[in-house]
């Protein structure tokens, strides 16, 4: 009897190391993929590909490295150190291609309703009531080529203004609460979850919203950016990766307009994203996406106009030259039709 134990043990260790074996020969056989990303709850979709095994059932392992901003790190993904970016569209943007840099944008990250809010600092409640009423006061942005520069802009023009009539002071969002509390800015271009948070501890009141003002709709801020070269040498890759990715969009959309897997998406996003309360989350407004992964071309034109017009680029580029749609294409044809959301949601976009 303890022969046959020992032997079963024996056994069983034996399995044990063959599977840990080839558990591990799996994972080396696995393709890498970087991606850069300003994390926020959009970046949810990757890890939604990720923790359901949607990119290891193609073979792929994403490796996620978190950024401060989009604009800053193009060269990463010229060189080939990331092989995609998701994030804001910027002057960095442009200025590559006008550099021949091995880039363009894939896919949409972030599309109308943005949930973006022009706040202003709450001492100046009752003294500033319109757009305009912001001439000559420091406004916050992230970046001076940046997305929220544009988005800015338009604002005041929506109101007789230009981008002139302001001071813009460049910061980062995480630092504007600490900013408005020391009177160093007026009022601010900010995304959520800084949004809410802002007006709910009585820093600042909600003067406009971008989604309401910009005539420019939808108004895609945000895109999937890849490196080309890495692209062509890595077609079946490449594709396969956006067949997983669309797949986790269309969960996301789900989520969004209150579908059935909202409370996991929620948890998903309190584990790996910047926020970690799931009543705030639950709360405040998420971004939209467009379910098919498309840029909407008008909005992504009239950016480059304005770079272009403020001197922050130099050229401007037709629209076969800014995005290629044959990765989301293709896994459009995959995965065939979009689902239907909650038909009871009043949520624009995400559809």
């Amino acid at each position: 009897m303890i022969r046959k134990a020992g032997t079963a043990g024996l056994a069983m260790g034996l399995a044990l190391a063959v599977a840990s074996a080839q558990a591990k020969a799996q994972e080396q056989q696995l393709q890498t993929i970087r991606i850069g990303t300003v994390n926020s709850i959009a970046t949810v979709n990757n890890y939604t590909a990720i923790e359901k095994g949607w990119f290891k059932q193609y073979g792929i392992n994403v490796e996620i490295e978190n950024l401060d901003t989009s604009a800053n790190v193009v060269a990463l993904l010229a060189t080939n150190r990331l092989q995609m970016i998701e994030g804001g569209i910027s002057a960095a943007y442009f200025n590559a291609l006008e550099q021949k840099m091995p880039i363009t944008i894939a896919s949409d990250r972030i599309s109308t309703p943005l949930n973006h809010k022009l706040l202003v600092r709450k001492d100046l409640e009752g003294k500033v009531t319109r757009i305009a009423d912001l001439k000559g006061k420091m406004v916050a942005s992230n970046g001076t080529a940046s997305v929220t520069t544009y988005e800015l802009a338009r604002l005041l023009e929506s109101d007789g203004g230009t981008i002139k009539d302001i001071d813009v002071k460049i910061l980062a969002f995480p630092l504007q609460g600490a900013a408005f509390k020391n009177k160093a800015i007026d009022a601010t271009l900010i995304i959520q979850p800084w949004g809410t948070s802002l007006v709910e501890d009585n820093s600042a009141f909600l003067l406009a919203d971008p989604d309401n003002h910009v005539k420019v709709r939808p108004l895609t801020i945000a895109v999937t950016m890849i490196n080309t070269d890495w692209a062509k040498q890595h077609q079946k890759l490449i594709s396969d990766f956006f067949i997983a990715y669309m797949r986790s969009v269309r969960d996301y959309c789900i989520a969004l307009h209150g579908g059935d897997n909202r409370k996991e998406m929620v948890d998903r996003v309190t584990r790996n994203g910047p926020l970690k309360d799931v009543a705030f989350i639950e709360k405040y407004p998420w971004p939209a996406r467009n379910m098919n992964g498309e840029v909407n071309m008008a909005s992504l034109l009239d950016m480059q106009d304005f770079f272009y017009e403020q001197g922050f680029i130099k050229a401007k580029f037709a629209e076969q030259q800014l995005v290629t749609r044959q990765y989301t294409d293709n896994a459009m044809k995959v995965l065939g039709p979009v689902p239907q959301v909650n038909p009871a949601s009043k949520i624009e976009g995400c559809r």
